[in-house]
């Protein structure tokens, strides 16, 4: 008996592969918070694949709810099922779980927004954010919740995670930054930056002062795993228009417990530190 021709080759072939599925996964990820509506033109174009193969991948994903078609502009956008996939994922992950008490202790006891996130790639994605309930109307929004992305360079949480990428990949993930300016006092210079992920590899603790957005700092710590690697960073954000303090006095005031949270998200994750001494408020200066 003669096999039936395929559309792709057996996963033996490629490594245990699924081409088909390689395709379909890849359409999803063109999709971005810049590039919501995407015709099939266009995906075609990013996946690489002609105008004919592209719409059955796409009329695919649309009749199982990964995508969606936009009646007026006939354009597709992600569905409700990648949302759902998106939410299981960070739900069950246990880190999320362990943290969210921590960082809402952590929120109430200063009276700011405390967030986690991880990297991916070159961006930071939020999986916890809390606010105090002394925060009100004045807490620090800039639209962001679980799921948010935020270039990794310019924030004091990416600054963390981007310090203890392991060196022989860090080169080639920081090639991949456009390292444009976001706030006044944005690193962009490539060599700056180097040395700015040093010293916070160093000091276990980033400070990102106006670098995002106008006014707004940030204190970021690593949350460590039982391996002593780092796989989260918890942070701090204070908006000038709510305390506008020298870097300095937030640094002296946050620190402390920023660390003992971190500490103890790390702690319930298994990491035991080697006894050593903290960086002191004095050690940790923001850019200049």
């Amino acid at each position: 008996m003669t096999d039936t021709p395929t559309e792709e080759a057996p996963p033996s072939a490629q490594g245990g592969l699924s081409q088909s599925l390689e395709r379909g996964l890849a359409i999803l990820s063109s999709f971005s918070e810049t590039r919501p509506l995407l015709g099939i033109a266009d995906l075609a174009r990013d996946v690489g694949l002609n105008k004919s193969t592209a719409h059955r991948y796409i009329a695919t994903l649309t009749m199982l709810g990964y995508l969606q078609q936009d009646a007026a502009t006939r354009k597709y956008r992600l569905g409700p099922r990648v949302v759902d996939l998106g939410f299981t994922a960070i739900n069950s992950m246990e880190i999320t779980a362990i943290a969210a008490p921590h960082l809402q202790a952590l929120s109430n006891e200063t009276g700011h927004t405390v967030s986690m996130a991880l990297l991916d790639g070159t961006d930071i994605v939020y999986v916890q954010r809390r606010r105090s309930v002394r925060e009100g109307q004045f807490g620090i929004d800039l639209n962001l919740h679980v799921g948010s992305r935020l270039p990794a360079y310019c924030t004091a949480m990416g600054k963390v995670l981007l310090a203890n990428v392991p060196p022989d990949t860090l080169g080639a993930l920081l090639g991949r930054i456009d390292l444009a300016r976001r706030g006044p006092r944005t690193i962009t210079a490539r060599e700056a930056l180097m040395a700015e992920l040093r010293r916070v590899r160093q000091t276990g603790m980033a400070v990102a002062d106006e670098e995002l957005v106008p006014g707004l700092r940030s204190l970021a710590i690593p949350v460590r795993d039982g391996f002593g690697g780092v796989v989260a960073a918890v942070n701090i954000a204070v908006h000038t228009s709510i305390w506008n303090a020298s870097t300095e006095s937030i640094i002296r005031r946050l620190e402390g417990p920023l660390r003992h949270t971190a500490g103890e998200i790390s702690a319930r994750m298994g990491y035991r530190p080697r006894p050593a001494a903290g960086a002191t408020a004095e050690s940790v200066q923001p850019n200049k």
